[in-house]
Protein backbone atom coordinates (compact mmCIF):
# COMPACT_ATOMS: atom_id res chain seq x y z
CA UNK A 1 0.00 0.00 0.00
CA UNK A 2 3.11 2.21 0.27
CA UNK A 3 4.87 1.31 -3.04
CA UNK A 4 5.25 4.31 -4.91
CA UNK A 5 5.22 2.20 -7.89
CA UNK A 6 1.70 0.87 -7.49
CA UNK A 7 0.88 4.33 -6.90
CA UNK A 8 2.27 5.85 -10.22
CA UNK A 9 0.63 2.97 -11.86
CA UNK A 10 -2.83 4.18 -11.18
CA UNK A 11 -3.19 1.13 -8.98
CA UNK A 12 -4.97 -0.67 -11.88
CA UNK A 13 -2.85 -4.29 -11.19
CA UNK A 14 -1.82 -5.07 -8.04
CA UNK A 15 -0.77 -8.20 -8.81
CA UNK A 16 1.98 -6.40 -10.41
CA UNK A 17 3.59 -4.56 -7.71
CA UNK A 18 4.07 -7.31 -4.95
CA UNK A 19 7.04 -7.40 -2.28
CA UNK A 20 7.86 -9.04 0.98
CA UNK A 21 8.69 -6.07 3.20
CA UNK A 22 11.30 -7.28 6.22
CA UNK A 23 12.68 -4.50 9.13
CA UNK A 24 15.51 -4.91 11.42
CA UNK A 25 16.49 -2.42 14.15
CA UNK A 26 19.49 -1.73 16.07
CA UNK A 27 23.21 -1.07 15.44
CA UNK A 28 23.23 -2.57 11.40
CA UNK A 29 19.75 -2.96 10.48
CA UNK A 30 18.15 -3.35 7.24
CA UNK A 31 15.17 -2.36 5.54
CA UNK A 32 14.04 -4.37 2.68
CA UNK A 33 11.43 -3.75 -0.09
CA UNK A 34 11.21 -4.73 -3.60
CA UNK A 35 8.62 -3.78 -5.31
CA UNK A 36 8.41 -6.39 -7.79
CA UNK A 37 5.99 -7.69 -11.08
CA UNK A 38 3.97 -10.35 -11.48
CA UNK A 39 6.37 -12.97 -13.13
CA UNK A 40 7.60 -13.16 -9.17
CA UNK A 41 4.44 -13.88 -7.80
CA UNK A 42 3.26 -17.33 -7.09
CA UNK A 43 0.31 -18.41 -4.41
CA UNK A 44 -2.00 -20.97 -3.58
CA UNK A 45 -4.22 -21.81 -0.53
CA UNK A 46 -1.23 -22.26 1.54
CA UNK A 47 1.89 -20.22 0.15
CA UNK A 48 2.66 -17.65 -1.09
CA UNK A 49 5.89 -16.54 -3.24
CA UNK A 50 7.31 -13.32 -3.96
CA UNK A 51 10.48 -13.95 -6.22
CA UNK A 52 13.42 -15.26 -3.83
CA UNK A 53 11.18 -15.50 -0.47
CA UNK A 54 8.13 -17.01 0.27
CA UNK A 55 5.40 -17.30 2.88
CA UNK A 56 3.86 -20.49 3.99
CA UNK A 57 1.00 -21.97 6.71
CA UNK A 58 1.51 -25.71 7.74
CA UNK A 59 -1.78 -25.80 10.01
CA UNK A 60 0.42 -24.26 12.66
CA UNK A 61 2.77 -21.87 12.06
CA UNK A 62 3.57 -19.12 9.57
CA UNK A 63 6.81 -19.59 8.03
CA UNK A 64 8.61 -16.66 6.36
CA UNK A 65 11.68 -17.73 4.22
CA UNK A 66 13.59 -14.72 3.15
CA UNK A 67 16.39 -13.61 0.61
CA UNK A 68 16.33 -10.15 0.14
CA UNK A 69 18.46 -7.35 -0.34
CA UNK A 70 18.72 -4.35 1.68
CA UNK A 71 17.42 -0.92 0.60
CA UNK A 72 20.05 2.10 0.93
CA UNK A 73 21.80 3.01 2.90
CA UNK A 74 22.79 -0.27 4.26
CA UNK A 75 22.52 -2.11 1.05
CA UNK A 76 22.63 -5.55 2.22
CA UNK A 77 21.65 -8.91 1.85
CA UNK A 78 18.67 -10.44 4.42
CA UNK A 79 18.42 -13.76 4.83
CA UNK A 80 17.07 -16.47 6.66
CA UNK A 81 13.50 -17.40 8.77
CA UNK A 82 10.93 -16.27 10.98
CA UNK A 83 8.31 -18.62 12.44
CA UNK A 84 5.27 -17.96 14.09
CA UNK A 85 3.27 -20.20 16.37
CA UNK A 86 -0.14 -18.25 17.10
CA UNK A 87 -1.60 -19.37 20.34
CA UNK A 88 -4.82 -19.71 18.12
CA UNK A 89 -6.55 -18.16 15.15
CA UNK A 90 -8.90 -15.74 15.72
CA UNK A 91 -12.40 -15.34 12.74
CA UNK A 92 -12.44 -11.29 13.97
CA UNK A 93 -12.87 -9.26 10.92
CA UNK A 94 -12.76 -5.24 11.90
CA UNK A 95 -14.70 -3.06 9.40
CA UNK A 96 -12.41 0.38 9.47
CA UNK A 97 -14.69 2.22 7.32
CA UNK A 98 -18.69 2.01 7.03
CA UNK A 99 -18.40 0.75 3.71
CA UNK A 100 -16.19 -2.10 4.10
CA UNK A 101 -13.74 -0.83 1.91
CA UNK A 102 -11.21 -1.34 4.45
CA UNK A 103 -10.79 -3.93 6.67
CA UNK A 104 -8.56 -5.59 9.49
CA UNK A 105 -7.59 -8.93 10.27
CA UNK A 106 -5.81 -9.67 13.72
CA UNK A 107 -5.16 -13.33 12.71
CA UNK A 108 -3.08 -14.20 15.68
CA UNK A 109 -2.36 -11.08 18.61
CA UNK A 110 -0.70 -13.57 20.89
CA UNK A 111 2.27 -16.00 19.60
CA UNK A 112 5.36 -17.29 19.75
CA UNK A 113 8.00 -16.34 16.99
CA UNK A 114 11.70 -17.24 16.08
CA UNK A 115 13.97 -15.02 14.28
CA UNK A 116 16.84 -16.33 12.83
CA UNK A 117 18.37 -14.29 9.81
CA UNK A 118 22.02 -13.17 8.68
CA UNK A 119 24.01 -10.69 10.85
CA UNK A 120 23.60 -12.63 14.05
CA UNK A 121 19.92 -11.34 14.21
CA UNK A 122 18.51 -14.05 16.08
CA UNK A 123 16.17 -14.44 18.87
CA UNK A 124 12.69 -15.71 20.28
CA UNK A 125 9.82 -14.02 22.20
CA UNK A 126 6.63 -13.27 21.80
CA UNK A 127 4.84 -12.01 18.71
CA UNK A 128 1.11 -11.40 16.71
CA UNK A 129 -0.06 -11.42 12.93
CA UNK A 130 -2.31 -8.89 11.51
CA UNK A 131 -3.24 -7.35 8.12
CA UNK A 132 -4.86 -5.17 7.00
CA UNK A 133 -7.25 -5.39 3.32
CA UNK A 134 -8.83 -2.17 1.21
CA UNK A 135 -9.94 -1.68 -2.06
CA UNK A 136 -8.99 2.33 -1.93
CA UNK A 137 -6.04 3.92 -1.19
CA UNK A 138 -5.51 4.56 2.50
CA UNK A 139 -5.04 8.18 1.94
CA UNK A 140 -8.27 8.67 -0.32
CA UNK A 141 -10.48 7.33 3.00
CA UNK A 142 -8.12 8.27 6.22
CA UNK A 143 -6.00 11.02 7.47
CA UNK A 144 -4.92 10.40 10.06
CA UNK A 145 -4.50 6.47 12.42
CA UNK A 146 -2.68 5.17 15.37
CA UNK A 147 -2.11 1.65 16.24
CA UNK A 148 -1.40 -0.29 19.08
CA UNK A 149 -0.69 -4.35 20.46
CA UNK A 150 -0.12 -4.39 23.95
CA UNK A 151 0.35 -7.90 25.28
CA UNK A 152 -1.68 -8.72 28.61
CA UNK A 153 -1.81 -11.27 30.89
CA UNK A 154 -4.38 -13.21 29.14
CA UNK A 155 -3.98 -12.49 25.45
CA UNK A 156 -3.57 -8.96 23.82
CA UNK A 157 -5.60 -6.22 23.66
CA UNK A 158 -5.40 -3.97 19.95
CA UNK A 159 -5.93 -0.09 19.74
CA UNK A 160 -7.00 1.09 16.64
CA UNK A 161 -7.43 4.97 16.45
CA UNK A 162 -8.49 6.82 13.17
CA UNK A 163 -9.55 10.08 11.47
CA UNK A 164 -11.54 9.62 8.39
CA UNK A 165 -11.89 11.94 5.55
CA UNK A 166 -15.44 12.17 6.14
CA UNK A 167 -14.68 13.51 9.60
CA UNK A 168 -15.58 10.67 11.18
CA UNK A 169 -13.51 9.03 14.14
CA UNK A 170 -12.81 4.92 14.52
CA UNK A 171 -12.01 4.33 18.12
CA UNK A 172 -11.49 0.56 18.81
CA UNK A 173 -9.98 -1.35 21.98
CA UNK A 174 -10.17 -5.02 21.47
CA UNK A 175 -8.99 -7.41 23.80
CA UNK A 176 -8.37 -11.12 22.36
CA UNK A 177 -7.21 -13.85 24.47
CA UNK A 178 -4.74 -16.17 24.36
CA UNK A 179 -7.42 -18.96 23.15
CA UNK A 180 -8.67 -16.47 20.33
CA UNK A 181 -11.25 -15.27 22.10
CA UNK A 182 -12.43 -11.74 21.46
CA UNK A 183 -14.29 -8.65 23.18
CA UNK A 184 -14.11 -4.92 22.74
CA UNK A 185 -13.32 -3.38 26.01
CA UNK A 186 -13.74 0.82 26.74
CA UNK A 187 -11.31 2.36 25.42
CA UNK A 188 -8.79 4.41 28.29
CA UNK A 189 -8.31 8.02 27.12
CA UNK A 190 -6.40 8.89 24.23
CA UNK A 191 -2.99 10.38 25.40
CA UNK A 192 -0.40 12.16 23.79
CA UNK A 193 2.83 11.27 22.63
CA UNK A 194 6.17 13.25 21.95
CA UNK A 195 5.96 13.80 18.78
CA UNK A 196 8.84 12.37 16.71
CA UNK A 197 11.88 13.79 15.24
CA UNK A 198 9.87 14.42 12.11
CA UNK A 199 7.45 16.19 14.05
CA UNK A 200 5.25 13.90 13.58
CA UNK A 201 1.68 13.58 16.08
CA UNK A 202 1.44 10.37 18.24
CA UNK A 203 -1.44 9.15 20.46
CA UNK A 204 -2.15 6.01 22.35
CA UNK A 205 -4.67 5.05 24.78
CA UNK A 206 -3.48 4.73 28.68
CA UNK A 207 -5.54 4.35 31.91
CA UNK A 208 -6.21 7.79 33.70
CA UNK A 209 -3.17 8.82 35.91
CA UNK A 210 -0.70 6.99 33.49
CA UNK A 211 2.05 8.85 31.30
CA UNK A 212 2.48 5.76 28.60
CA UNK A 213 6.31 6.45 27.52
CA UNK A 214 8.35 5.63 24.47
CA UNK A 215 10.74 2.89 25.46
CA UNK A 216 12.42 2.07 22.14
CA UNK A 217 12.23 3.91 18.57
CA UNK A 218 12.38 1.82 15.73
CA UNK A 219 11.07 3.04 12.44
CA UNK A 220 11.19 6.68 11.32
CA UNK A 221 10.13 8.29 8.52
CA UNK A 222 8.41 12.02 7.49
CA UNK A 223 4.40 10.12 7.03
CA UNK A 224 4.87 6.89 9.23
CA UNK A 225 6.78 6.45 13.20
CA UNK A 226 6.74 2.09 14.83
CA UNK A 227 8.16 2.53 18.45
CA UNK A 228 7.83 0.14 21.47
CA UNK A 229 5.90 2.20 23.95
CA UNK A 230 4.92 1.41 27.48
CA UNK A 231 1.37 2.02 28.92
CA UNK A 232 -1.00 0.75 31.09
CA UNK A 233 -4.28 -1.15 30.19
CA UNK A 234 -6.96 -2.39 32.17
CA UNK A 235 -4.95 -2.15 35.03
CA UNK A 236 -2.42 -3.78 34.04
CA UNK A 237 1.13 -2.77 32.26
CA UNK A 238 2.17 -4.08 29.28
CA UNK A 239 4.78 -2.86 26.39
CA UNK A 240 3.84 -3.23 22.99
CA UNK A 241 4.14 -2.26 19.45
CA UNK A 242 2.74 1.35 18.77
CA UNK A 243 1.98 3.12 15.09
CA UNK A 244 1.48 6.32 13.96
CA UNK A 245 0.19 6.96 10.29
CA UNK A 246 0.03 10.69 9.06
CA UNK A 247 -1.98 10.01 5.12
CA UNK A 248 -2.07 13.68 4.80
CA UNK A 249 1.63 13.78 4.72
CA UNK A 250 2.11 10.74 2.60
CA UNK A 251 -0.04 11.74 -0.07
CA UNK A 252 2.08 14.87 -0.79
CA UNK A 253 3.80 15.03 -4.05
CA UNK A 254 7.26 14.62 -3.03
CA UNK A 255 7.15 11.67 -0.69
CA UNK A 256 6.40 9.38 -4.07
CA UNK A 257 9.85 10.24 -5.04
CA UNK A 258 11.41 9.81 -1.83
CA UNK A 259 9.92 6.56 -0.99
CA UNK A 260 11.54 5.38 -4.47
CA UNK A 261 14.66 5.38 -3.42
CA UNK A 262 14.19 2.68 -0.35
CA UNK A 263 11.61 0.86 -2.67
CA UNK A 264 13.16 -0.01 -5.79
CA UNK A 265 11.79 -1.55 -8.65
CA UNK A 266 12.50 -4.92 -9.94
CA UNK A 267 10.22 -5.85 -12.77
CA UNK A 268 11.35 -9.45 -14.08
CA UNK A 269 11.87 -12.95 -12.35
CA UNK A 270 12.94 -16.02 -13.81
CA UNK A 271 11.45 -19.33 -11.08
CA UNK A 272 14.17 -21.86 -11.32
CA UNK A 273 13.15 -25.32 -12.27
Amino acid sequence: MFSPWYAWSGRRDPENHVCLNVATYGPGGRFTMTDRGRAALRRDAHSLTIGPSAVRWTGTELVIDIDEMGALPLVGRVRGRVTLRPTAVTDVEVALTPDNRHLWRPFAPTARIEVDLNRGVTWSGHGYFDANFGTRALERDFSTWTWGRFPVTDGAVCLYDARRRDGTDLSLALHIGADGRSRVVQAPPLTRLPRTPFLLARQTRADPGTTPQQVMRLFEAPFYNRSLVRTRLMGMDSTGMHEALDLDRFRLSLMKPMLAVRVPRRRGWTFGG
